[in-house]
């Protein structure tokens, strides 16, 4: 996965024609976070310290590459101290490069080697430039500012964090007494930060609120700041229940805003992502991913922000939009051919024509330069390593120019194990796959475990190439079967909501059904049956083994959700609204008043130091289960977190999931 990860760091200098392939340092390139215009100036990022799952400090350098120096980023604010930082950006006219410590922002100014701060707010509640937990979380960011085209204004967004509730937790490890670990954590129905957006001006050093948050709007989210001129910028505005997303047209100096772009639904949450795969062309005209129409469509829409037509059909979902080749009017885009599969298409602006450039069957993605000219392809399946390709583009054409990584020998590797392809199913309207071992198939009966995920938008069931634990039960004699629920992605719009404000039971019916129905199968021990998930997965988990008719004799669930109440606000709120206008569909929902209902066997396992789904949830979840007379099994790690991945424990996990499974579905 390193080899990947460095590849496609290769990748992205390639298309952008910034390095040679041939004679670029690879270790180099892969701390490289930003180049000025003319080349002189590089920002590198070394020595990454993990906070949480996207965000993490580091030491920041600028390197000159005319007189062979380099200079530590904040270095020139923080002699002495500790100067690791968090996100740092570079100006687009490379004179200036803005950057975060703390809850802080600060710019340093390449010409003179100075720094200044951009904001000094005495109250450290306040957050300015770079997402709290939440944000990063559940919208996929760290960086919450942005310049001006003209480098000459930094947008940025302000959380106050004040009013949220704290949530601790104890540190066990290499200490005689445990010490505490905070953060600010908002939970379903609890106060949230405040946001606001402001824009500081470099010249006069001076900031202003955008207008923003007017009309009673406090409670608010500012997912994205996207800059279209050198004074204006749009601001992606989602209510609290997300059910509202606007685009904000926003004057930086005059501080104004109006409504360009609203999607509005009584009836399901709106997706704020898509705004991630908006296209902006030249003509002021632009291509919106929206669901509006039941499905994840591409459509045109005037400078005027008034929707002139929609390009994609129907009855598929759009994953991605990778760009717009401008002199040829072709779009570019990934869609789910089938819900496990993904392909690459162009579509002529003009006339309409769409023309599918991928064939083999699997999944494919890009990645475009921005003239849309280039592009490198990735494929991959249940057989196939991850392959490079770096291909031209023009028009609907794609010729390959030559194959940058095909992983020949990761796949000779894999294939020397004789391990099987998973055998595709429909189980009435759900995707699955079954997995054996070739060695079985001769065998009368295998006991089987049903691993999934369930979560809404979620999908485990894909022809990608993906070798995990569920092999390493396939070598242990399981069978492994893999199911995507009700709710699942790609599939419409409709299918993706068929769980909205009603978390757990419909899942949980799919889980139970699709066992019933593979456990027809002669060479499947009807008899004895698992079923396991981490996460949300853990959640149904439990809830699927508190139903009267399941077919399940034990069960593991690791780091379980076991009350949405005690879950992020964001998150649950998506998709259950607030507990104080759902009561029912949370009371419905939660585990704690299931536990007189559990059946069979039950592992449970949890990091006590999980800033995710706070060991809490399990916490609470075993006290219902004391109190109901219930009995379970438990395997805590200490000071780890949702993914369990410090020193040993990874591995220990394993062996005690399968040491479990052993002592229960044994003959």
């Amino acid at each position: 996965m390193k080899l990947l990860a460095i590849i496609f760091s290769v990748l992205t200098g390639i298309l952008a024609g910034d390095y040679n392939a041939q004679t670029l340092s690879v270790e180099k390139q892969d701390s490289i976070m930003g180049v000025q215009p003319t080349g002189r100036y590089r920002l590198v990022k070394e020595n990454e310290q993990q906070i949480f799952r996207h965000s993490s400090v580091a030491d920041w350098f600028i390197e000159d590459t005319m007189r062979h120096t380099r200079k530590r980023l904040g270095e020139g604010m923080f002699k002495g101290e500790d100067v690791q930082v968090r996100d740092a950006v570079m100006a687009p006219n490379g004179r200036y490069v803005a950057f975060a410590k703390d809850n802080y922002l600060y710019i340093h100014k390449l010409d003179f080697g100075t720094e200044v701060a951009v904001t000094k707010d005495e109250n450290t509640d306040i957050i300015s430039g770079i997402a709290d937990w939440l944000y990063e979380e559940e919208f996929g960011t760290t960086t919450l500012f942005a310049w001006s085209p003209d480098s000459k204004m930094l947008a940025f967004v302000r959380l106050d964090e004040s009013e949220v509730p704290t949530f601790s937790w104890d540190v066990y490890a290499d200490t005689q007494y445990p010490t505490a670990e905070s953060l600010r954590y908002p939970k379903a129905g609890c106060a949230n930060a405040k946001a606001s957006v402001c824009v500081y001006d470099i010249a006069t050093k001076g900031i202003q609120r955008l207008q923003v948050t007017g009309d009673g709007l406090q409670d608010v989210y500012f997912p994205r700041l996207r800059w279209y001129k050198e004074d204006r910028l749009f601001v992606l505005r989602v209510n609290r229940d997300q059910t509202k997303m606007e685009v904000l047209d926003c004057n930086a100096k005059s501080t104004v805003t109006y409504p360009w772009y609203q999607e509005e639904s009584k009836k399901y949450f709106v997706d704020y992502s898509l705004f991630d795969q908006w296209q902006w062309l030249s003509d002021g005209r632009m291509i919106v991913l929206s669901e509006q129409d039941g499905w994840r469509r591409a459509y045109l829409y005037g400078n005027d922000g008034i929707k002139t037509r929609a390009l994609t059909p129907e009855s598929i979902d759009v994953t991605a939009v990778y760009g717009v080749n401008e002199k040829t009017q072709t779009l570019y885009y990934q869609a789910a051919t089938t819900p496990s599969t993904r392909d690459i298409y162009a579509l002529n602006i003009k006339k309409g024509d769409i023309t599918r450039l991928t064939q083999e069957e699997g999944m494919w993605s890009a990645r475009f330069d921005q003239e849309a000219t280039k592009a490198v392809f990735c494929y991959q399946s249940f057989t196939t390593p991850n392959t490079y390709t770096l291909c031209k583009v023009e028009g609907v054409k794609c010729k390959v120019e030559r194959v940058l990584e095909d992983n020949k020998e990761v796949q000779e590797a894999w294939q020397a194990n004789n391990l099987p392809e998973p055998e595709m199913m429909h189980i009435k309207g759900l995707e699955a796959m079954l997995l054996r071992a070739k060695s079985q198939e001769s065998r009368a009966k295998s006991p089987l475990v049903v691993m999934h995920y369930s979560g809404p938008s979620s999908q485990r069931v894909l022809n990608r190439w993906r070798k995990r634990f569920e092999y390493a039960l396939v070598e242990q004699g399981y069978a492994v079967l893999i199911v995507d629920t009700r709710g699942s992605d790609c599939k419409g719009r409709a299918w993706r909501n068929e769980t909205y404000m009603s978390l757990g039971r419909k899942e949980a019916e799919d889980l139970i059904m699709a066992a019933n129905e593979i456990a027809k199968r002669p060479d499947i021990d009807d008899e004895r049956m698992a079923i396991m998930g981490w996460s949300y997965g853990g959640y149904e988990t439990l809830f699927t083994m508190s139903q009267k008719n399941n077919p399940f004799k034990c069960a593991v669930a690791i780091a379980p959700v076991t009350d949405w109440k005690l879950y992020d606000s964001a998150y649950t709120e998506r998709y259950m609204r607030r507990p104080q206008v759902n009561p029912r569909g949370y009371d419905e929902a939660s585990l704690l008043n299931k536990a007189k209902d559990l059946t069979g066997k039950v592992l449970i396992i949890h990091g006590t130091a999980d800033d995710n789904v706070h060991v809490q949830h399990t916490m609470q979840y075993i006290d219902a289960l004391v109190r109901a007379d219930k009995q379970f099994e438990m395997q805590l790690y200490p000071d780890d977190n949702h993914f369990l991945r410090k020193g040993n424990n990874a591995k220990h996990m394993h062996n005690r999931v399968i040491q479990f499974l052993q002592n229960n579905l044994k003959q």
